[in-house]
């Protein structure tokens, strides 16, 4: 009995050591469980965050280089702009500089053979016989008439005259305000207010297009041909289309005749007439059909606005009297036309 009470001890020792490192190992299986699982999510999140970021990058990567390649249309349109000004400016622009001056601009470096009649004596005219000139008080120097008979207003070169000094283009100056209210509004007031009030503002930015508009072809006409050459004889007739074709006496070849402008609607003045050019509006894709006299007064416009920006930039190398009479030109081809003057190649 001893002996067996003293075994059934034992076992139950080897019992509860064992249920108290089962119970251990539960403990740290458990452990170890909740240490992978704070892995795994740690994984997932850093994994989210990696696919997050990567395609950031590439988002950000994409809109650097849409804006870079849209810069670059930007930039090579400007150097085209500035390309097609500066050639129109070495055609339109007489430069003057210290290195080569022009000389019709500075009779005062005219040889004295030149300045001076060759043959007889120089006569002195009386002041009080000479007509008075008139004097600008912003310049304070005379303004004769010229030998075209043109004779300088002194209002207008006094207001040109203070322009001059701080080119710009705000309207309120006297100079610009009054080319605003006698040439450039009436020059752009057409039927379509609405229409007019876009143009006048894409002129001001120096962001309106005139494009040329292609002929229209012809429509197909059907004609009655003959055909010869069957065997019995017998002509036949046959449907054929001819585009702008036309036909003369029998057995002499065909004529193309050349296709009418195209007839339309002009934008502006709401006319039916032959629209040979569209505008279009900064960088709007819509273009408007114009006629001939609403392209000629926009051009006079862009003209005159184009001059005074290189006056502004510095560009035109002249004296106030020159630039002034160029100024005085632009205005008048506004006031011609507006009054529906244009050439024909408009």
């Amino acid at each position: 009995m001893e002996i067996r009470e003293k075994g059934s001890e034992f076992l139950k020792e080897e019992l509860h050591k064992a249920q108290k490192e089962l119970k251990l190992k539960d403990e740290e299986c458990e452990r170890l469980s909740k240490v992978r699982e704070q892995l795994e999510q740690e994984l997932e999140e850093l994994t989210a965050s990696l696919f997050e970021e990567a395609h950031k990058m590439v988002r950000e990567a994409n809109m650097k280089q849409a804006a870079s390649e849209k810069q670059l249309k930007e930039a090579r349109g400007k150097i085209d702009m500035l390309q097609a000004e500066v050639t129109a400016l070495k055609t339109l622009v007489i430069t003057s500089t210290p290195a080569s001056p022009n000389r019709e601009l500075h009779p005062q470096l005219l040889s004295p053979t030149k300045a001076g009649p060759r043959k007889g004596h120089l006569r002195h005219k009386s002041t009080s016989s000479a007509p008075c000139p008139a004097v600008c008080p912003a310049a304070g120097h005379a303004l004769a008439p010229d030998k075209e008979g043109r004779e300088v207003d002194a209002t207008l070169f006094a207001e040109f005259q203070a322009w001059r000094e701080s080119p710009s283009l705000d309207k309120t100056c006297p100079f610009l305000e009054r080319v605003y209210r006698e040439d450039v509004g009436p020059c752009l007031d057409f039927t379509m207010q609405e229409l007019s009030a876009l143009v006048r503002a894409a002129v001001e930015d120096n962001t309106l297009t005139i494009e040329p508009v292609a002929s229209q072809t012809l429509p197909s006409v059907k004609v009655a041909a003959v055909e010869c050459g069957r065997t019995n004889g017998f002509r036949a007739p046959i449907d054929t289309a001819f585009r702008g074709w036309s036909f003369g006496t029998p057995g002499m070849k065909l004529t193309k005749l050349p296709c009418p402008p195209r007839v339309s609607t002009c934008a502006l003045s709401g006319l039916a007439c032959a629209c040979r050019h569209r505008i279009r509006l900064g960088d709007s894709k819509s273009h408007y059909y114009i006629s001939p006299s609403s392209r000629a007064r926009i051009t006079a416009v862009c003209n005159f606005f184009t001059y005074i920006r290189y006056i502004q930039q510095g560009l035109v190398r002249q004296d106030a009297e020159p630039m002034f009479w160029e100024i005085t030109r632009l205005r008048k081809e506004m006031s011609l036309a507006k009054l529906g003057f244009f050439p024909q190649e408009a």
